[in-house]
């Protein structure tokens, strides 16, 4: 165990460099064009979301993503703005983005990268959406043009990163397995199964986000995404949603003791990326650990915003519980997927 947690550390520093260098070079392109904060927050979000999928990534694989990443992460600008404007018809394009990353598995692993390339900005506009910036930020965002160039810049931060760590740390990536070559049975497949319910699930949580929870709906979407990514089978999907509500409670209680301490300004800064590194740290030993320093992470940028985090944390908690349990529901009830061992199964993103 004390192994495991030295190993798990090295990554999480790994993954902290990446950020904290894509978060530098946007806070210099900030300064440059003369951009709004949420330019740092999309390049946070894309870098570490990106860590995880990249690390044991071949060169072609990285191609790929340098092309994939940029276009999709353009596109979900238009996408956020479409939200903003139209919801309805947002949140539908959104659903189908979603819903197309996973039904493109059936056509191999170079469609299931894909697919997690178009999703990575997708779950990026719901870490901290346009509603929660400042309103000099809200009247000017990022436009697509910037949005791609951050997206490079993740890339190259990423894989800077890990290449000195391959280059000169102590440990290198271990291989992921490879998925058992064999066609389902199941009609229809799985990945249209498991497309359908993220479709249900997405856009249940849309509908009932908005008309509960106001300009907060993304946290039962982003919930609703979390759970049922990488669906394993309807215990899998139960399981997560339970670890990602119970690690929200922690978090809030966790960010309830930060807001008490009135930390504020930059030292509110460093907390949030300190709480990232930890959560990143345990997050291999419980999904719950990563809920939790999300949830505070999230707590204190919106704290550092100007908002009242304190007083927004009952209805974070509404939020996930309800996305969860959509999420649950469409897995079970909708088109269930047979529980498949972890090795066949795509790995979840690291963001939410």
């Amino acid at each position: 165990m004390t192994l495991k947690l030295i190993r798990n550390a090295y990554e999480a520093g790994l993954t902290m460099a990446a950020v904290l260098l894509c978060w530098g070079a946007a806070l210099v392109l900030e300064g440059a064009a003369g951009l709004h904060t949420d330019v740092l927050v999309l390049a946070v979000a894309l870098t570490l979301t990106l860590a995880g999928t990249q690390r044991t990534a071949d060169t072609r694989r990285r191609l790929t993503t340098l092309v994939l990443l940029p276009v999709t992460a353009a596109a979900s600008i238009f996408v956020a703005r479409l939200i903003a404007s139209h919801y309805t018809a947002g949140a539908a394009v959104y659903t189908a983005g979603m819903a197309l990353a996973i039904w493109i598995r059936r056509y191999g692993p170079a469609a299931t990268k894909a697919g997690t390339l178009i999703a990575l900005p997708l779950v990026a506009l719901l870490v901290v959406p346009g509603s929660a910036l400042p309103a000099e930020a809200q009247s000017g965002l990022v436009t697509w043009g910037w949005s791609a160039l951050v997206g490079v810049m993740a890339c190259c931060s990423v894989w800077l990163v890990q290449a000195l760590g391959d280059r000169f740390g102590p440990w290198r990536p271990d291989p992921a397995p490879a998925a058992p070559a064999r066609r389902s049975r199941l009609h229809p497949r799985p990945s249209t199964r498991m497309a359908l319910q993220m479709a249900a699930g997405i856009a249940a949580a849309f509908t009932l986000g908005h008309l509960l929870f106001d300009d907060h709906w993304p946290w039962a979407v982003l919930t609703a995404y979390v759970a049922a990514s990488g669906n394993r089978g309807r215990t899998d999907v139960l399981r997560k949603g339970i670890e990602r509500l119970a690690g929200a409670c922690l978090g809030t209680f966790l960010a309830a003791g930060v807001a008490a301490a009135d930390v504020t300004g930059h030292a509110a800064v460093a907390l949030v990326f300190t709480t990232l590194a930890v959560a990143l740290w345990l997050r291999p030993l419980n999904y719950a650990f990563w809920a939790a320093g999300m949830t505070c992470a999230l707590s204190l940028l919106l704290g550092y915003f100007g908002q009242d985090a304190a007083s927004l944390l009952p209805t974070r908690l509404e939020g996930i519980a309800v996305g969860a349990v959509l999420s649950v529901a469409s897995a079970w009830w909708l088109l269930p997927v047979p529980g498949r061992p972890a090795a066949s199964a795509a790995r979840p993103l690291a963001a939410g």
